[in-house]
């Protein structure tokens, strides 16, 4: 021991010693703390913003705080899988309505993208007029040859109005809905025929599936 720290008193070594012990475990908590966190840090950022670059995030826009939905708006059930939904009137989309049909054809792609997974996926159509759809629409998108599930609105004008609200949230009423398995709006995507931003839907809806199985069932 050298003559500085005999001069200390041993009372005020002894606190001394004992501080520094309690900033050694502060720190180690902490460390552990963040270790046993990180998992759920890097899940919870992918899950909401998925490797954003150059300040874009993916190709659909996330909504957050995700958006819930209302069982009793539709006739089809959504908890506990993922879906895409579009809404249109069955009287407008007729088999030469490209606009209709592009809507259709991309959820139909994006779900056979998928590979082994597509089970997780349901395409849901909202008939909103209820006017019988086109046959030669059925033909092609009907559910066993698509997956397509044909949904229609329920006749309370109250619940037909929340749908709208709804779905027409930040613009998004013409958009492709991804709808997580609780069921609740957290994604929309633009109708694309390109096949750039086909791949950029895809890669999304991947990374959503293989980080998240919550809530589905399957």
């Amino acid at each position: 021991m050298s003559d500085k720290e005999l001069l200390i008193p041993a009372s005020q070594a002894d606190t001394a010693a004992i501080n520094a012990r309690t900033r050694r475990g502060r720190i180690q908590m902490l460390l552990l703390l963040l270790v046993c966190a990180s998992p759920v840090i890097a899940s919870y950022f992918t899950y909401y913003v998925i490797k954003p670059q150059g300040g874009k995030t993916n190709f659909g826009t996330l909504v957050y705080p995700a958006q819930e939905f209302n069982h009793a708006w539709l006739n089809v059930p959504l908890q506990g899988k993922w879906t895409l939904l579009i809404a249109r009137p069955a009287g407008e989309c007729q088999i030469k309505d490209e606009k209709c049909i592009e809507a259709l054809f991309l959820m139909r792609q994006t779900r056979v993208a998928m590979g082994r997974e597509s089970g997780r996926v349901q395409l849901v159509w909202v008939n909103t007029d209820g006017k019988p759809v086109d046959p030669e629409v059925l033909k092609v998108y009907d559910e066993k040859a698509a997956g397509l599930k044909i949904a229609t609105l329920s006749s309370d004008p109250k619940m037909r109005n929340e749908f709208q609200a709804w779905l027409n949230k930040e613009g998004a009423g013409n958009a492709i809905q991804l709808i997580d398995p609780s069921p609740a709006k957290m994604m929309f995507f633009p109708v694309t025929n390109s096949p750039k931003e086909f791949s950029s839907m895809k890669k999304d809806l991947e990374k959503l599936l293989k980080l998240n199985h919550k809530g589905e069932n399957l």
